[in-house]
């Protein structure tokens, strides 16, 4: 099972997590797109921050199996 954490422990690291995934796609825009702002933006910080949480040893899981 899978560690918990409340709900100040979780703000924290979502501000962690937000400010590199921010960070991190700027100079993806930079680099991968010439400066172009990135429409799907969502999408690519979607896929950053589930494999950050990954990277730190938490396990995303669904209920309905998706």
């Amino acid at each position: 099972m899978a560690a918990s954490i409340d709900a100040a422990q979780a703000t924290e690291l979502f501000d962690v997590l937000l400010r590199e995934t921010a960070s991190a796609h700027g100079e993806y825009e930079e680099e991968h797109l010439g400066g172009i702002y990135d429409e799907d933006w969502p999408s690519w910080y979607a896929a950053f921050l589930a494999r950050a949480l990954a990277e730190r040893g938490y396990v995303l899981s669904s209920s309905s199996g998706r």
